[in-house]
Order: structure tokens, then C-alpha cells, then sequence
């Protein structure tokens, strides 16, 4: 294995085209590191697979060694499929030093990899680092975050000047830093993990689908001692909620709530998970006076309190268990390289 040797990571669902572009940018910033690309197709079931097939003969990556597309025929989600990654290392049966996280629907930007790596290559206590990330019209998005709270609920569902103010040490989504900043955690669109963090808290925890699993990790990284960083200097491009559709949300689905429910619970306990709730209720509740007598928009899915209060209330769906469960046998049936 190749010293400071990266595992790019991209998981694919329903989206080929778009996963052969970010792992187009990948390959090209991949020249000049050691590593390699490794793209999962995540259980699609609608021709993907097929289509990425193609797309990678089309390309000549086939004979590249620095690329390889392996398939999951279960789609358990996003930590699930990454845990597939962190399971398969590098082709010559290694680890890598750093794995890299990056979304199908995002673009490094000819540096993006190298900073990441060599920031945490510099800070021996930082286990995880995070970029920039703005959309493909140049709107920055917000990656830098703090843990959510009982008070960062109460404010994130208020949407109120006051409140945001008074709560500001808990403000869940933190003003865009302009130099690289500790973080509590950040977004996996864009993620570099040092081995050793993989190593000794596992992977992902596969009680999460999707939303709040790289809180997590992230958290559970800050238990064993690892910090998080959010490193400006390195840039993604991404569009944003191309395989889940969230900005297109009509209603938000059950798999959110009970990420968020096993987030608190796993976290902080059934009480606090409790208040939790209790405290995002009461913000939308203000919130809703506020459309009430002011006038303001609808912030939120259609019908999300009532789905928030129903999913509360009913028997968590996800396991809760504090430990990460890590497909370390998962089966590829096919391996195309």
C-alpha cells in the first residue's frame, strides 16, 4: 500500500450518469494522489447497474487501476452502502490511509482530495474533515454544524430572530466559517476520515437509512477523542438531494423521522428524545401563529407536525443499538474492473 493513500467512495441510487460525472472529477484529481475510485451501485433495482456498466467500458476505466465498480444488491442505505467501501479497501487487499466520502451528485474541484488529506495529515488529533460545498448555480451550503439539541430543536422549528439569538450556543446549522474551524460535524457530501478513526469506532451505524448518520459518526469519533474540522479551502460542486429528492419533499418520509428518533435516543436517551420532540413541537406550533397572524410562509413539508407526533409516538422501526453495525461480509456478486 502506497504512503497517504486515499479510498474514494461514491455510492450510487438511480442517478449513473450523474455518479459517472463526479467519479469523472474524481479519476482526474486521482492522478496525481494514491488511491483509488470506488463506485457502489446500491441497490438501484432500475437498470443502473447496467447503465454504469456501460458507462465505465464506454470510458475505458475498465482497464484503469485506479477504478472500480462493485455492486449491492440491498440498498440499506447511505451508511450501509459506505460501510460496503470501508469493508472492500483498496483493490490490492489493503486499506487506504484516508477514506473519502463523496456524494454522486458532487464535483471535487482539482483539489479537493489533496487538501482534506493533507490538512489531516498535518493534525495528528483530527480524524475527520469536511469541505465546502456550494451548489452548482454558486450558493454556498451549509456543512459546518453543531449537535442537535432540545434547545437547537426549539430553535431550528421556531424560525423566530429572538430565539435564535438567545439559543445561538445551540444553533444547530453554524454561520459559514471563512478559515478552517472545529466543527462538530459535517456533512458526508464531502468527508475524509483517517483510517484509524474506522478502525477503532467502526462504521456506520446501519440503524440509520439516511439523515443524521454522519452525526453519528461524528459523534462517536468525538467520544473516542477525534476531533471534526471544516476545511474551507477544499471545494465541492454539488447539486444537492439527487438521489433522495429532498428539496422536492411533498411530505416528509418515515425513514427521516426514525433516523432522527434513533439519533436522539441512541445519543441521549428516551427522555431526552422525548423533550426533544416536546421542544420541535413547540417551535412549529409558535411558528404556525406566526403564519397565522403574519403571514409567513410554510416552512415545512405538508402535514410534517402531525407526522412528527405520530412517529414519536410510535415504537422505534430502526435498531437502537449504541454500536455500529458494519457489513463486513457483504456479497458482490458482480465486480466489474
Amino acid at each position: 500500500m502506497a504512503a497517504n493513500s486515499i479510498l474514494c467512495i461514491i455510492l450510487n441510487y438511480r442517478t449513473p450518469e450523474m455518479t459517472l460525472k463526479a467519479a469523472a472529477a474524481a479519476l482526474a484529481e486521482m492522478e496525481d494522489l494514491n488511491g483509488e475510485v470506488l463506485v457502489i451501485e446500491n441497490g438501484s433495482a432500475d437498470g443502473s447497474w447496467e447503465a454504469l456498466q456501460e458507462g465505465v467500458k464506454a470510458r475505458g476505466w475498465q482497464d484503469s487501476a485506479k477504478f472500480r465498480l462493485i455492486r449491492s444488491m440491498v440498498n440499506g442505505g447511505f451508511g450501509a452502502g459506505m460501510n460496503i467501501g470501508f469493508a472492500a479497501g483498496l483493490s490490492d487487499g489493503t486499506a487506504p490511509d484516508y477514506y473519502y466520502l463523496l456524494n454522486s451528485d458532487a464535483f471535487v474541484q482539482g483539489s479537493t482530495m489533496r487538501r482534506l488529506r493533507d490538512f489531516l495529515a498535518d493534525h495528528p488529533g483530527a480524524g475527520l474533515a469536511g469541505s465546502y460545498v456550494y451548489g452548482t448555480d454558486g450558493t454556498p451550503h451549509r456543512t459546518a454544524f453543531r449537535f442537535p439539541s432540545i434547545a437547537g430543536e426549539f430553535e431550528m422549528a421556531a424560525r423566530t430572530g429572538v430565539f435564535t439569538r438567545l439559543l445561538a450556543p445551540w444553533v444547530v446549522a453554524m454561520d459559514m466559517p471563512q478559515t478552517e474551524t472545529q466543527v462538530d460535524w459535517t456533512a458526508g457530501a464531502s468527508l475524509m476520515i483517517r483510517r484509524p478513526v474506522i478502525d477503532e469506532i467502526g462504521g456506520f451505524d446501519e440503524g440509520f437509512f439516511l439523515y443524521f448518520e454522519e452525526t453519528d459518526l461524528c459523534r462517536r469519533a468525538a467520544q473516542a477523542g477525534w476531533r471534526t474540522h471544516y476545511v474551507p479551502d477544499s471545494r465541492v460542486a454539488h447539486v444537492g438531494s439527487a438521489s433522495t429528492g429532498m428539496q422536492q419533499w411533498q411530505r416528509t418520509p418515515a425513514y427521516w423521522f426514525q433516523s432522527r428518533s434513533h439519533y436522539f435516543r441512541k445519543s441521549h436517551g428516551s427522555v431526552y428524545a422525548a423533550l426533544a420532540t416536546a421542544a420541535r413541537v413547540a417551535g412549529c406550533s409558535l411558528y404556525g401563529l406566526r403564519r397565522l397572524i403574519q403571514g409567513k410562509p410554510q416552512a415545512d413539508p405538508n402535514h410534517f407536525l402531525r407526522d412528527l407526533i405520530a412517529q414519536a409516538l410510535r415504537p422505534s422501526a430502526r435498531p437502537s443499538s449504541s454500536k455500529s453495525e458494519t457489513r463486513l461480509h457483504s456479497p458482490f456478486p458482480e465486480d466489474l474492473k
